[in-house]
């Protein structure tokens, strides 16, 4: 059984203990997007998706991402418009993207520090953070 094969899995048994199903159609675009080393647009997905749904439609892939957002499986980075599998979405944690600009990879980092200072800084102005997500575009290692 490859990674894909037992990240989907873990994500299958998620989502059934949370009285969802998790359809062939959401486990394909799920399997697509632990295929990426970066993150990967929606019609991107779709031009993907249609090597074996040849049917699918844009909204098919809008639907199934909408899914995958709401239950934690996917992150969707605002700064590329683009999606990037979460492979730890059983747990509740704060994100951080590392972006190489070059060659498209994405590095999902988790800093509890960076977590805390921003909610204290929130906290002293009177706001509550509810979701953080960072996004950082620099060069990775393998492009500098």
């Amino acid at each position: 059984m490859t990674n894909i094969d037992l990240h989907v899995n873990k994500a299958r048994v998620f989502c059934e203990k949370k009285g969802a199903r998790f359809t062939s159609l959401r486990e394909k675009v799920y399997a697509l997007l632990l295929q990426q080393d970066g993150a990967i647009g929606a019609y991107e997905l779709l031009d993907s998706l249609k090597l074996t749904e040849s049917n699918a439609k844009p909204a098919t892939v809008y639907r199934t991402l909408d899914f995958l957002l709401e239950f934690g499986l996917v992150h969707k980075l605002e700064s590329t418009n683009a999606f990037v599998a979460c492979h730890h979405f059983d747990c509740n944690h704060p994100v951080q993207f590392l972006i190489c600009d070059n060659c498209g990879e994405v590095q999902e980092i988790q800093s509890a520090g960076l977590k805390d200072t921003l909610d204290k800084q929130a906290l002293s102005v009177g706001f509550r953070v509810a979701t953080q997500t960072i996004e950082a575009h620099g060069t990775c290692i393998s492009c500098q």
